[in-house]
């Protein structure tokens, strides 16, 4: 007597199940989320080669064609220093890509190394990095970015003045780069919070599963551990949390511009064409529409495609 295999073998034209793959086809089969990668996909393209692509430079002026409305020339019209506006917005994309890649990278690796560590080893370091989150969490994001802003930006501009005199390199007056690092610095840490939570609920869940024990048998440290076995179970989760994060990333980076505690001008960024475009919208409204309009439509796509990412890579999550 034959007995039956308690599992079918894979036929040889059957493909093997994939993670990735059937995550991609779920994820095809959403419009939106396509409709929103592909408009997410076209501003980063906008971003890394617009600047070339525009038919006026962000930052030259015309007195003579102040405040005009949209036309053919200029297509989003110019502001009340002759400035092309749809040259500053295509160079707002790429101010506003930049902060988001930059902030959300090191909001996440800051979050998912201690949060990882945190859900690993437990303990006495797993509750300091709790209260730490709690604490960055309960302070207000505007607030803490004035904060270190008005606490950090005298004594960088006072070195960097210090290495100009001692060098004479022009670098070290340049004044964007002070409004940038303080810009990645304080967004990153108030943005890496919620990534550690995240890595530590996922580890809290994962640690105890038999290959994680397997590989403390095998004498594995615990940094080979969480790197090789960890990490990557929990990366479906923070793939849907860094996409939610980019979008979260601009917004706040527009929102900070505008206040005036971002970044500055002459550098173009949405906020503080938003910020100036409110003054006169009443007579010039396209000063304000452009950039606003812009900077919803990228803040909607990346949040129909983290809705997409997540129904992809957790399909049990749905509905």
């Amino acid at each position: 007597m034959t007995t039956q295999p308690a599992t079918a073998p894979l036929r040889d034209d059957e493909p093997p199940v994939n993670l990735w793959r059937d995550a991609w086809a779920r994820l095809s089969r959403n419009r939106l989320a396509v409709l929103s990668l592909a408009i997410i996909g076209l501003l980063a393209f906008v971003a890394v080669f617009g600047p070339w692509l525009t038919p006026f430079d962000f930052l030259s002026q015309n007195l003579d064609a102040r405040n005009l409305s949209p036309n053919w020339v200029h297509l989003f019209g110019t502001d009340e220093l002759g400035r092309d506006v749809f040259s500053r917005v295509v160079y707002g994309t790429r101010t506003a890509f930049v902060v988001a890649i930059v902030v959300t990278g090191i909001a996440a690796t800051l979050g998912v190394i201690l949060g990882a560590l945190a859900g690993y080893l437990g303990g006495p370091f797993d509750r300091f990095v709790m209260w730490f989150t709690d604490t960055t969490m309960s302070v207000p994001q505007l607030l803490l970015v004035v904060v270190i802003n008005a606490s950090l930006k005298p004594p960088l501009v006072n070195f960097m003045e210090a290495q100009y005199e001692a060098t004479k390199n022009g670098f070290f007056r340049n004044a964007i780069i002070i409004d940038f690092v303080l810009v990645f610095g304080s967004m990153a840490l108030i943005l890496w919070p919620p990534y550690a939570r995240l890595i530590r609920a996922q580890v809290l869940s994962i640690r105890s599963r038999p290959y994680v024990t397997a590989a403390r048998a095998l004498g594995l440290t615990t940094p080979i551990i969480i790197a090789r076995y960890i990490i990557p179970n929990a990366i479906g989760p923070l793939i849907v949390a860094i996409s939610a994060g980019l979008g979260n990333a601009m917004v706040l980076e527009s929102a900070f511009s505008f206040l005036g505690v971002g970044v500055n001008p002459p550098i173009p960024s949405w906020g503080n064409m938003i910020s100036d475009g409110l003054q006169v919208w009443r007579n010039h409204a396209h000063l304000l529409a452009a950039p606003a309009i812009v900077l919803g439509v990228a803040t909607i796509a990346f949040s129909f495609l983290g809705d997409g990412l997540n129904d992809a890579l957790n399909p049990r999550g749905r509905k």
